[in-house]
């Protein structure tokens, strides 16, 4: 008799379970799509200039000069120090070697 009980108050814990499931699924699917959603945002393309104030400026002032022999090298090391990405690093590199 107490497993025939503890079967059947399994079995509906599943059927509520299951029904809460599915009536959360079409409560999502029948959201408004707004514009938002519909097409995200990419982020605006950053330029070599944001690059520099976003990182370089907490230690070095605006303009540097640095003799383009060595660009690549600096910015290569100051890369690590201020864990920028590659994409930031060519677009620093633009910036700081025209």
């Amino acid at each position: 008799m107490k497993r025939i009980l503890l079967s059947l108050s399994v079995c509906s814990y599943l059927v509520v379970a299951g029904s809460m499931a599915l009536a959360y699924q079409d409560q999502q699917s029948t959201k408004p799509v707004t514009a938002a959603a519909a097409h995200p945002q990419t982020p605006p393309a950053r330029t070599g200039e944001q690059v520099f104030n976003d990182n370089c400026s907490r230690c070095h002032m605006p303009p540097m000069v640095i003799p383009p022999r060595i660009t690549g090298t600096v910015v290569m090391h100051m890369r690590t120090r201020a864990r920028l990405s590659r994409k930031d690093q060519e677009l620093l590199l633009k910036y700081l070697a025209p």
